[in-house]
């Protein structure tokens, strides 16, 4: 298992990097579906900082292995059986979200720390078979292995309320901090193109997710011969948007960012910074969902706080592609401007009388601006 090269040409995702995209986003697919029942149901605060935690697990479980891969990726049997075992913990930890949507996290802990611990048996071999490199991957090893006695201790406990968050968010530091440490003590090698791709399709995958299930909602809400306009209006509004997301999303290649400045703040910053992308892009699909309920007369909730459901995540969105790829100081002013700006009418739009529409019109606005913008510049490639 030695380095790859980071300047390698025509590097792209494997097969079996594609395999584990899949299966971990039956992972986002269930703690969306649980967001929404929690939603649902009224419990808005408990639904949100449930959703905030167990995705990271499944977030950070991805992002290990991703970058991981784009330095070390071998592809050979023990590889990939270290890694079908990462797919195995994901998995488990899909199982694991209804019940942690109720406060228990054992079934949760048990996938993320199989997930961690293959991943500690990847770092031990690259340090076996990498000099250059072995004491940044048995920095990681040893940080990994650590943390992962912390999270068992914590479930050991059984801590609950207030507290069971404030260790949970100390834990979560702890696990970045991890790579923040052992990369001082020696870079490894990842591909920027390769990690661009690798993130944009994930956001594919996860979009995909969004669209799913804004279509089963919309087609139960039809099933019952009623509100089939105002349905078929929110189903044209949630396209919009999904298209828009995409657009804005890929309008900047990824890899350009991280080419022109490889720091490790930068590159910790744009690949810990995509948790916001994942979360609300998946968040979104759910606010599709409990807007269908709302419209079909399925839930408690009030008009605002439904419309909030969307246009809170498609904000966080935006702000973060700002953030991530577009860039406050982008010498396009117009982009530069356009993505808060419009972030900020978005979450206006939740209390005018068609939020979810007006949301998709200034969406789709802000894709136009960018194009009209762009219109004659040099793309980077």
């Amino acid at each position: 298992m030695r380095s790859r090269d980071s300047g390698e040409n025509h590097r792209a995702s494997t097969p079996l990097e594609l395999l584990f995209d899949l299966c971990f986003v039956v992972a986002v697919g269930a703690a969306s579906a649980d967001l929404h029942h929690a939603l649902a149901e009224g419990h808005v605060g408990h639904g949100v900082v449930s959703y905030a935690m167990v995705f990271f697990a499944i977030w950070w479980g991805w992002l290990n292995f991703s970058w991981f891969a784009s330095a070390f990726d071998t592809d050979d049997v023990p590889y990939r059986l270290a890694t079908l075992v990462q797919i195995a913990g994901g998995l488990t930890v899909a199982a694991g979200v209804d019940r942690a949507f109720e406060g228990d996290f054992r079934v949760v802990v048990v996938g993320y720390v199989l997930m961690r611990l293959a991943m500690v048996t990847q770092w031990l071999r690259a340090a076996k078979s990498e000099p250059e490199c072995r004491k940044t991957a048995l920095w990681y090893a040893c940080g990994i292995t650590v943390v992962q006695v912390l999270w068992v201790l914590d479930v050991l406990l059984g801590l609950s309320g207030t507290t069971a968050v404030v260790v949970f968010a100390a834990l979560v530091v702890c696990e970045i901090a991890v790579p923040s440490l052992a990369e001082t003590r020696g870079g490894t090698s990842w591909h920027p193109h390769h990690i661009a791709e690798r993130y944009g399709l994930f956001t594919l995958i996860v979009l995909g997710e969004v669209v799913l299930s804004a279509t089963n909602a919309v087609k139960e809400g039809v099933s019952e011969g009623e509100h089939v306009g105002t349905l078929i209006g929110l189903a044209v509004a949630g396209l919009v948007l999904v298209f828009s997301m995409w657009w804005l999303y890929f309008d900047q290649p990824g890899h350009v960012r991280l080419v022109r400045n490889p720091s490790l703040m930068s590159t910790m910053s744009w690949g810990c910074g995509h948790y916001l992308i994942f979360a609300s892009a998946a968040a979104v699909g759910t606010g599709l969902e409990l807007a269908v309920d709302y419209d079909t007369h399925h839930t408690a909730l009030s008009g605002l706080v439904t419309a909030l459901t969307v246009t809170v995540p498609v904000a966080v969105f935006l702000l973060s592609v700002w953030l991530l790829h577009i860039g406050p100081s982008n010498e396009c002013r117009e982009i530069a401007i356009g993505f808060p700006v419009t972030a900020v009418l978005v979450v206006a739009a939740s209390f005018g009388p068609v939020p979810i529409h007006v949301a998709a019109v200034l969406v789709a606005g802000l894709v136009a601006l960018t194009v009209v913008a762009s219109h004659g510049r040099p793309r980077s490639v």
